[in-house]
């Protein structure tokens, strides 16, 4: 996310759509990113200059599960955001942004072990070399992809969504590819920059690649989640092939939902989601029909809007089908009907 701090953190308890209040537990966490491996659960957050890893048995466990410090910034690299925790081969890899502003780059580094024995941090490559935050790696059709924010130059003007091959988990190979810039009207409401960030892959029934991702300012209570959708036989790198929610389909301001989802009734401004999935792979994304485990952060209704109150919630999301997404001026079709998303608290 567009932030800089050293985080308090915070992390809420499993709540669902329905209940009568959101729980709290002790922590406070922004930018959550959790898998299962096997029965435990994992997650990684920034922590005072590092990064921690909690486990526990489900995902109110690690509210109260103690938090190991996987990696120190030894080197003064700057400001670290939003770790995001994956498995490929066996092995963990834990990406993050480090840096102090236009210098933000993506790092990575990576252990046999969920919580110990992690390697020295290496920066990734990426094409380019421009300001990038809030990557993360998944597999799709065969092909390691490597996702993330960016510039497009080296200014910081808006944050768009970008693709790029990996030929092995810690290297990047070929173009940066765009997928997304923040130029509909409802994910403009709040700028100074525009953005789109945080994005989070995850495959639908008919395994079509989706991507997630948060628009509009992350200072504000208009911070929300949106979608954008591989059309069938779609290309990744085709930005004309992804087709984008018509509206926020996650998000706390009724103006800017998508027509047919509804705004959340206990907190303000979530964004930054991460599925949780079995090791993190985006294979074993859930069927249509069943409700599945989904965390993000907010900020709680009645409490002031700011970085600093963001907490970490368990919620569910569920897969919605024959949803038309609609863009104008498109080479070829100007519709794309699927799968879409419903996101509960």
């Amino acid at each position: 996310m567009f932030r800089r701090l050293v985080l308090v953190l915070a992390l809420f308890a499993a709540t669902t759509a329905g209940t009568a209040e959101a729980g709290q537990t002790a922590l406070r966490a922004a930018d959550p990113s959790v898998l299962r491996v096997g029965s435990t659960y994992v997650a990684v957050q920034s922590s005072g200059g590092g990064i921690v890893v909690r486990q526990a048995s489900s995902t109110d466990g690690l509210a109260a599960a103690p938090a190991r410090r996987i990696w120190s910034d030894s080197r003064g690299l700057g400001e670290v955001w939003a770790p995001e925790i994956v498995t490929d081969g066996g092995r963990f890899y834990v990406y993050f942004t480090a840096g102090t502003g236009a210098a933000h780059r993506m790092y990575v580094i990576s252990s046999a072990t969920a919580d110990s024995g992690y390697t020295a941090e290496t920066q990734l490559a990426l094409p380019d070399d421009k300001w990038a935050i809030d990557g993360t790696l998944f597999t799709f059709g065969g092909q390691r992809w490597f996702v993330w924010s960016g510039w497009a130059g080296d200014t910081n003007v808006e944050q768009n969504l970008y693709l790029a091959r990996m030929s092995t988990p810690t290297t990047p190979t070929g173009a940066r590819y765009i997928i997304s810039q923040p130029r509909e009207s409802w994910e403009r409401v709040v700028g100074n920059p525009y953005i789109n960030e945080a994005p989070e892959a995850i495959k639908d029934p008919n395994g079509q690649l989706h991507i997630v991702y948060s628009a509009n300012g992350s200072w504000s209570d208009q911070y929300c989640l949106a979608e954008l959708r591989l059309r069938a036989g779609g290309d990744p790198t085709y930005v004309w092939d992804w087709y984008k929610s018509n509206g926020c389909l996650f998000g706390s301001n009724r103006t800017t939902m998508m027509t047919g989802w509804d705004p959340t009734l206990y907190v303000n401004g979530p964004g930054h989601n991460s599925f949780v999935l079995l090791n993190g792979d985006i294979a074993t994304s859930p069927p249509a029909g069943p409700k599945f485990p989904l965390m993000f952060h907010a900020v709680a209704k009645g409490t002031p809007y700011s970085w600093a109150n963001r907490y970490w919630y368990t919620g569910t999301f569920c897969w919605w089908g024959s949803t038309t997404y609609r863009r104008a001026n498109v080479p070829g079709a100007t519709t794309d009907t699927g799968w879409s998303l419903k996101f509960f608290e």
